[in-house]
């Protein structure tokens, strides 16, 4: 069996590829990513010789490219990660999320609907709902509207259409993933909690938008993997799941339990302007999903402490990041190919 995963250089996206090999030894699994500046490779160290992993360079918006790839490798099943997702950037440079999250989707359905793929599942964000008020006893559910509030969840709510779209007219088989967010081994440092782990540890200022009480519903990104590979394997076809973790905090509270954890004081908290568009606050109601048989494994708690763990064991990979030394290692493993 093929498996083609887009966006396997990325934070989760890596991490689904990293599972993937390792739970399925008999199964192909194919890595696309352009390698753009949040896509690395060194995280792929420990698998990129095994007979079961091969990674493809390649842009999702390149058609010719796209196609040639699809008609050659015959995939079985696609699952798409593949997107630009840092929202900060999004409020400066959205066309380029236009171009990726939307256009580069297109060319995948295009490409996954000429070859009759078995499934397409595309990975999406509990953000293209918009936000949720302060009540704890309101959820984001699959049937939801669509009321994305930055151009990133905008571009977003546009691909999950295109998806629906494709399902709806072409009949592709596919499911909608929507999750909450994500933490743990090999997040991109731009985001909150490596960002603040970092910082802290340099003893530099931590920024925190606004006051920092905007709530985010926290999933652990392995949690996060098996609930594809669910998805993959048993989600019915045409069918949208919710994944979150029912872990909220507000922003704050993450740098404080942080700043806790690593013995440091909260004078480096830094409050700044807030974000254009802030959404209030994200949760999840994971119920549908958990009728197919998911279960988090991950309470925030312990999980937190396990990735600040990570994050103290592996300053290599970070370090790495940070110094832009990172994206020098395909010229290195790869050549020109």
């Amino acid at each position: 069996m093929k498996i083609l995963v887009t966006g396997g250089a990325g934070f989760i996206g890596g991490n689904f590829v990293q599972y993937m090999v390792n739970k399925y030894p008999e199964h192909m699994i194919y890595n696309l990513d352009l390698l753009t500046y949040a896509g690395d490779l060194t995280k792929h160290r420990d698998i990129e010789h095994d007979e079961n992993y091969r990674f493809v360079k390649a842009d999702i918006a390149d058609r010719a490219t796209i196609m040639e790839l699809f008609e050659t490798e015959q995939f079985d099943y696609v699952v798409h990660f593949a997107a630009e997702s840092h929202v900060d950037r999004s409020i400066t440079e959205p066309e380029i999320f236009i171009q990726t999250n939307v256009l580069g989707t297109q060319v995948l359905l295009d490409a996954a609907k000429a070859i009759n793929v078995k499934k397409f599942v595309h990975v999406s964000t509990d953000e293209v709902y918009g936000d949720l008020d302060f009540d704890p006893t309101t959820f984001f559910t699959e049937d939801t509207p669509l009321a994305p509030n930055s151009p990133y969840s905008a571009s977003k709510a546009s691909s999950d259409l295109l998806v629906r779209a494709y399902h709806e007219t072409y009949g592709l088989p596919m499911n909608i993933t929507r999750c909450s967010n994500n933490y743990g081994p090999f997040h991109f440092p731009e985001k909150l909690i490596p960002l603040t782990i970092s910082r802290v540890l340099a003893d530099q200022k931590v920024p925190v938008y606004g006051n920092g009480a905007n709530v985010r519903d926290w999933l652990h990104v392995l949690d996060h993997c098996a609930a594809i590979d669910l998805v993959l394997h048993k989600g019915e076809n045409g069918e949208v799941y919710n994944v979150g973790g029912h872990n909220e905090r507000t922003n704050l509270e993450i740098v404080k339990t942080i700043i806790a954890q690593l013995g440091k004081s909260e004078d480096l908290i830094e409050f700044v302007t807030d974000r254009l568009g802030h959404d209030l606050r994200y949760a999840i109601d994971p119920t549908k999903l958990e009728a197919l048989g998911w279960q988090p494994t991950y309470n925030f708690d312990t999980g937190i402490e396990q990735t600040i763990e990570w994050y103290l064991e592996n300053k290599w990979w970070w370090e790495n990041i940070i110094s832009g030394e990172y994206q020098q290692y395909f010229e290195k493993q790869y050549g020109n190919r």
